[in-house]
């Protein structure tokens, strides 16, 4: 697997990170703030942030901003991360594609959207500084990690319904096999190229990823990948 394609999986299996923006209040420092997103089908990280908050002012001031995101807080410098340098853009928050994305990870969010001064921003990746390991790293361009548009965004939506309608029963297999998770109840929340995402209700609800073997670009190879994984868990 190249570093690139590692590294654009690696994105996708997060959902927060360090934001970094040039303080318009101190000059040449930078101000750092927790920043839950939610990937698009790009690949883009977009976040939905207030007018008021200070690294959206910073924004205003110079959208070239910085995220870093990471795997666990165990040992940080041990495990996985990766630096995007990118630019954030406003985006319309009323995109029904992306809105309806957004608020199936961050449901807590909806709250905002009636909100006239919470917006979406996407960041648009300029470049990108992957930490596979130890001596295993290096830079990608932010082209190469912007994935094509293809059908697939269009279909989540009906894909998602199908399988917590239909196939209920093959998520709650799926978080057993691959996961070890005996959940109670479980939805599908996202599906992209290189997986899908389910919240997984326990005691609490918990997000796990799903990584598909071989990338897909619409419905008929999600529904191949989901019944191969389906297979697998009843082996």
């Amino acid at each position: 697997m190249s570093l690139t394609l590692e590294a654009q999986r690696f994105l996708f299996s997060t959902h927060s990170g360090i934001l970094s923006t040039h303080s318009a209040k101190f000059t040449g420092y930078p101000f750092g703030s927790v920043a839950p997103f939610v990937l698009n089908h790009q690949g883009m990280p977009t976040i939905l942030i207030s007018s008021i908050a200070e690294h959206t002012k910073n924004i205003s001031h110079n959208a070239h901003v910085s995220l870093l995101v990471f795997a666990g807080a165990e040992d940080l410098q041990a495990n996985a991360r990766l630096t995007l340098l990118a630019k954030a853009e406003q985006t319309d928050k009323q995109n029904p594609l992306m809105r309806e994305r957004y608020l199936r990870y961050l449901p807590q969010a909806e709250q905002y959207f009636d909100m006239h001064d919470f917006t979406f921003y996407t960041l648009y990746i300029m470049q990108a500084r992957y930490i596979a390991s130890f001596g295993k790293m290096g830079w990608m361009h932010g082209t190469d990690m912007q994935l094509p548009t293809h059908p697939l965004m269009i279909e989540e939506q009906s894909i998602i319904e199908h399988m917590n309608h239909d196939h209920a029963h093959n998520l709650l297999a799926y978080c057993q096999h691959y996961h070890g998770v005996h959940a109670n109840a479980a939805e599908m929340i996202g599906i992209d190229t290189f997986g899908f995402d389910v919240r997984a209700h326990t005691k609490t609800a918990q997000r796990l990823r799903f990584d598909f073997e071989t990338p897909i670009t619409h419905a008929e190879e999600a529904r191949t990948a989901l019944v191969a994984m389906a297979k697998a868990c009843r082996t």
